[in-house]
């Protein structure tokens, strides 16, 4: 049975490990943010990239998503 899933496992140990990743990414910049004297703009700065980042791995994975399906 393993080894029928064995793609579909492999997939979602990926994306689980993308997703722990951005989190120890954006605990990070936290932690320099509010080390430093940042000014809030560039607070709003960073935290917009890091979504923009996190929101385009999303994006690609429901669009590879649906496309996988449509053939």
């Amino acid at each position: 049975m393993l080894s029928e899933h064995y793609e579909l496992i492999e997939t979602l140990a990926t994306n689980f490990a993308i997703a722990v990743l951005f989190l120890l990414i954006g605990l990070a910049i936290q932690d320099v943010l509010n080390k430093g004297n940042v000014p809030k703009y560039g607070r709003w700065f960073v935290w917009l990239v890091l979504f923009l980042g996190c929101a385009g791995f999303i994006a690609k994975g429901i669009i590879q998503a649906f496309w996988e399906a449509g053939m």
